[in-house]
């Protein structure tokens, strides 16, 4: 008889207590990943539109530079560090996430999961 059934049959109250910590472990570390999620979600956002905007501005940069004599512009730099603003924030916002992309919010229910298992493959094992 494999060991989890006779666990099962003789002690249920081990299995009911071993899902309720379950029940905590998860209700601890899902808002935890949850938040993460939405940080990473909104950094992404951030980051593809600050992309976008000075791609944008580059683009009007790019035309204002060939319509109009450089003489007469009275900044000129500025068709420069315009478009650089908003793609310097993107960058930011993508080294944001690769600062933190390394953490994983279940890792404790994995490693529990995992131990789990382990115990259950070597009661199983002669």
């Amino acid at each position: 008889m494999h060991p989890l059934l006779k666990l099962i049959a003789t002690r249920p109250q081990l299995l009911a207590e071993h899902a309720q910590a379950y029940a905590e472990l998860a209700a601890i570390e899902l808002p935890r990943a949850a938040s993460a999620w939405k940080r990473q979600a909104l950094l992404h956002a951030l980051a593809l539109l600050g992309l976008l905007a000075s791609l944008l501005l580059a683009g009007v940069a790019l035309m204002l530079w060939a319509t109009l004599p450089s003489l007469s512009m009275p900044a000129p730099w500025l068709l420069i560090a315009v478009p650089l603003m908003p793609g310097a924030g993107a960058m930011a916002c993508l080294i944001a996430l690769q600062a933190r992309s390394e953490r994983n919010g279940l890792a404790g229910l994995q490693h529990q999961v995992s131990a789990d298992l382990g115990m259950l493959r070597d009661a199983v094992a002669p």
